[in-house]
């Protein structure tokens, strides 16, 4: 057959949409995206027509890849995924997982009205800070606080409240790059002020910044280098230090917490990471930090510190292009009230319970896992061995947390065949390859996960 006659064989778009084949997608889609689909499926049979002599087809072929591309184009883009790589704030996976508590808010004032901007006892215009600033205040010891959209603009709105059209000190070993290639020399600049760096990337003494003060000094800056650490020969000056300085000069200090914590991980087997507490009492300025990271809520940047340099940064012009919306401002209050009582908070707060959870219990957990898949296909050669956990985000970067995996060998297929029909299952299992074996860590699984990741397995190995 030539290939005008096989391109008349072509369907036309408004008789393929009374096919029985397509007649659920057309019951149950949107008819725009049901043509859409058939349109893109009569393009690339054409193409493949134009481009094969050999290539041949029906109606019914065309009518087919409609209905595939119909059930991916139906489906949502962002849409949950199960993670089994033991990364526990993974940046990719939507870094930390909200408690139930704090779910059920969003859930609640996003499906109805809420008290956003109104003071119920006045029945007056209230303001969106009040939800989280006295929970705040009351965690960390500072004055006042505000939240905004995440740590990136916090200290953007820091550094432009406090030392717009002058010069803003900080450590050169402490010009962090940040996901996506957002550099703190970048913020700087957006924010109007001029950075000036002192010291070297290993070394930088109190004398460095001492040097550095001139009339238009505004601010200094101190950056905790919350995803990497230098180590060996190597010195920073401390915030007691530089709030010393400051104060000789009457210069505020505004220190960048990054990944945000709130109780001492060191009690329970972690490495030391500065709290918003400590900084506050040590007489910081000002404190930022991540919400979405070690603390485990929503994304937002914190803002706490000092009366009138809080009020100067919520009266400030970027501060309502900053602000969090209700679903946010819902999610960041049920989880700093759960910081009132820390052992709650580690229980109920998905990231603190899972960096704490000892190996111990995450065996058992594996070792659940493996017996599971074992009952139900014995597509895989199965054992648990020692691993490690990773914090993620940029956080706690030197900690190897103890954990237990579930190790994956396939008998028939390959583990990277494995991997991606994990991958592009529904739900998507995310997992990861090690010495040509798949890893499931539980110490990322929720308990309802466990079942699904075992169901999954089971139809990966195609039986």
């Amino acid at each position: 057959m030539d290939t005008q006659a096989r391109l008349r064989r072509l369907p036309q778009v408004d008789e393929a949409l009374k096919h029985p084949l397509l007649a659920e997608e057309v019951a149950s889609h949107p008819r725009r995206l049901v043509i859409e689909a058939l349109r893109e499926a009569v393009d690339e049979t054409r193409a493949r027509v134009l481009a094969e002599p050999d290539f041949d087809f029906d109606a019914g072929d065309v009518i087919a890849a409609a209905k595939a591309r119909v059930a991916l184009k139906a489906r949502r883009s962002l849409r949950p995924v199960v993670n089994a790589t033991g990364i526990i704030v993974h940046t990719n996976l939507g870094r930390s997982i909200l408690s139930q508590a704090a779910a059920a808010a969003v859930h609640e004032v996003a499906t109805g009205y809420s008290t956003l901007e109104y003071d119920i006892g006045s029945g007056e215009r209230g303001s969106r800070h009040v939800h989280c600033e006295r929970l705040i205040c009351s965690l960390t010891g500072a004055e006042a606080a505000m939240a905004v959209n995440n740590n990136a603009a916090a200290v953007m709105l820091g550094i432009a409240a406090l030392a717009r059209g002058g010069e803003a000190i900080v450590s050169r070993g402490q010009l962090v790059e940040i996901g996506g290639s957002f550099r703190i020399p970048d913020v700087m600049a957006e924010s109007g002020a001029t950075m000036v760096e002192v010291g070297t990337t290993n070394k930088t003494h109190l004398r460095d910044y001492e040097k550095a003060i001139t009339q238009n000094t505004r601010l200094l800056l101190k950056v905790h280098t919350s995803n990497y650490r230098v180590v060996g020969f190597a010195e920073e000056v401390s915030l007691d230090a530089l709030v010393e300085l400051g104060a000789a000069h009457g210069i505020p200090v505004f220190e960048d917490q990054g990944s945000g914590v709130l109780i001492d991980l060191r009690e329970h087997g972690l490495p030391y990471e500065p709290t918003v507490g400590e900084a506050i009492e040590k007489g910081a300025t000002l404190v930022s930090c991540s919400g979405d990271k070690l603390l485990g809520g929503p994304q937002a940047g914190i803002l706490a510190g000092r009366a009138d340099v809080i009020a100067r940064l919520k009266k400030h012009p970027m501060a309502r292009a900053l602000r969090l919306d209700k679903m946010t401002l819902a999610a960041l209050e049920v989880t700093l009230r759960a910081y009132l009582d820390p052992e709650r908070a580690l229980r109920e707060v998905p990231t603190l319970a899972m960096l704490t959870t000892p190996a111990e219990e995450i065996e058992t957990r594996a070792r659940a896992l493996m017996a599971e898949v074992s009952e139900r296909t014995d597509a895989y050669k199965l054992r648990v061995r020692p691993d490690v956990s990773r914090s993620g985000g940029g956080a706690l970067p030197m900690a190897d947390i103890p954990t237990f995996v579930l190790e994956i060998e396939p008998v028939s297929i390959t583990v990277v065949e494995l991997e991606h029909r994990l991958r592009t299952g529904e739900p998507a299992v995310i997992a990861r390859i090690a010495e040509d074996r798949l890893l499931i860590d539980p110490r990322t699984l929720r308990e309802a996960d466990e079942c699904v990741v075992a169901g999954a397995l089971v139809a990966a190995a195609g039986e």
